[in-house]
């Protein structure tokens, strides 16, 4: 059957700010305590997904997580009223009110890893949430990324969503940031790669860094969306590039169907010869490295080139949505406008996500590819796919209810959070889905 890729951007929070919870993103650490501006963050987040869809791409997006978590900071011991819960963890354990207050979940390439019905063995479209191991900030987003993938595919017919895979350091699984897709065309059949930074059994490490993604996880997944065997290999990310920056390999790699473009260390030496060897063998595919003398890991990191939005716009022709730091390196402009030059690519546009650059994620980052057939896009949710209709009504919710400023110290206001409460209830309201953050509410606003 034919199929069409949607992408499902994560729609930027309320309470997005720089509190530098990463560890190994290096954009992040760089802007810890910077001022944040979360009107303007969604804003842009919001426009791309307005630019996607003026390219003729499907788009959709999903609605932000409820910030503050508070029953997180409950289990850890703190009690009282909110305003009292806010103060004591403010004082005492200030990364952990960050970490409840956390707008990651904008990064939908983290949501899951999903597997088209054209490649599992049961014909139907494969989800599974990620659990986000590796930092307490982006784990607690699993929960309530489960329960929106339930809603949103929620014909059991067409979609399996499964649970998320055990939260124990083996299983360590962050989305689908470290899965790429080689295909003739998205109702083809095609090979897997599903990237891995951790294994009990490999000899060569990261030093400085510590890997996200678990091989064991990479491996559970294949099994669960009934992945051919012979049409999945599980690489490992190279060492050297973790331990400058790469800490999904979406910041050193990027395909489309049948178009790859990586750097030459985007894996170690034995599996990336193995990645060529897929596209060797299948000379109608595309393979392009680029070496490190045209462009070094570290300037791949902090323009975020292979973190560019790679879309097939139909009939074999490529666009290249990269972020405006890519437009103004030297390096990488030659590089994107070779490129363009050799008919690799056919459109390239540059585009401000500034905001969520500023925290370690460029426009990959903020979605998660979806290809659907016909026929599961007229079964999942309506409310969530983005027309002319619901870009106003977005638009204008986020001008309403978005601060234009935030600093640390704004998170431990109990009044912040009945803002942020009016805000997500107001967009209960445009969705149809009354109630969806009602699990997550505080027992008592004030």
């Amino acid at each position: 059957m034919l199929a069409r890729e949607w992408q499902f951007d994560g729609l930027v929070g309320p309470t997005h700010n720089y509190a530098g919870l990463a560890h190994g993103n290096l954009a992040a650490a760089k802007n810890a305590g910077a001022v944040s501006n979360p009107r303007k963050a969604a804003l842009q987040g919001l426009e791309k997904m307005r630019f996607v869809r003026n390219l003729g791409v499907p788009q959709a997006f999903f609605p932000p997580h409820y910030r503050p978590q508070i029953a997180e900071l409950e289990r850890l011991g703190f009690t009282g009223n909110l305003a009292s819960i806010l103060s004591t963890s403010y004082q005492q354990a200030p990364a952990l009110l960050a970490a409840v207050y956390s707008s990651s979940f904008m990064w939908a390439a983290n949501a899951a890893t999903v597997t088209p019905s054209a490649d599992s063995n049961d014909g139907k479209l494969h989800l599974t949430p990620a659990n986000l191991f590796s930092h307490f900030h982006r784990s607690i987003e699993t929960p309530f990324t489960t329960h929106l993938l339930h809603k949103i595919f929620h014909n059991k017919k067409l979609f399996t969503v499964h649970n998320a895979l055990h939260a124990v350091e083996i299983f360590g699984d962050e989305g689908a940031a470290n899965h790429m897709r080689i295909c003739d065309n998205h109702s083809s059949k095609a090979t897997h790669i599903l990237a891995y930074g951790k294994s009990r059994e490999m000899t060569s490490k990261a030093s400085t860094y510590t890997a996200r993604q678990e091989r064991l996880a990479s491996e559970a997944i294949a099994r669960l969306h009934g992945l051919n065997p012979d049409k999945t290999l599980v690489l490992q990310q190279s060492p050297e590039a973790i331990d400058q920056g790469v800490f999904h390999n979406d910041v050193i790699a990027m395909n489309t169907t049948s178009l790859m473009l990586l750097h030459e260390r985007a894996f170690t030496e034995n599996d990336q010869e193995k990645l060529r060897a897929v596209f060797s063998n299948h000379p109608h595919l595309n393979y392009r490295e680029v070496l490190n003398s045209e462009l070094s890991i570290a300037d791949a990191v902090s323009t975020y080139l292979f973190n560019s939005q790679l879309l097939e716009l139909g009939e074999g022709k490529m666009a290249l949505l990269a972020p405006s730091e890519c437009g103004n390196h030297a390096g990488v402009r030659m590089l994107v406008d070779r490129w363009l030059g050799q008919g690799i690519l056919q459109q390239v546009h540059y585009l401000d996500v500034r905001e969520s650059m500023r925290n370690g994620g460029g426009p990959a980052c903020l979605r998660l590819r979806v290809v659907m057939t016909a026929e599961q896009e007229q079964s999942i949710h309506p409310s969530i796919i983005l027309t002319d209709e619901r870009y106003a009504q977005l638009d204008d919710w986020v001008n309403t209810h978005y601060r234009d400023r935030l600093i640390f110290s704004d998170l431990c206001d109990p009044y912040f959070v009945k803002e942020l409460d009016a805000a997500y209830s107001a967009l209960e309201a445009i969705l149809g889905m009354e109630g969806l953050y009602d699990a997550y509410r505080p027992s008592s606003l004030l």
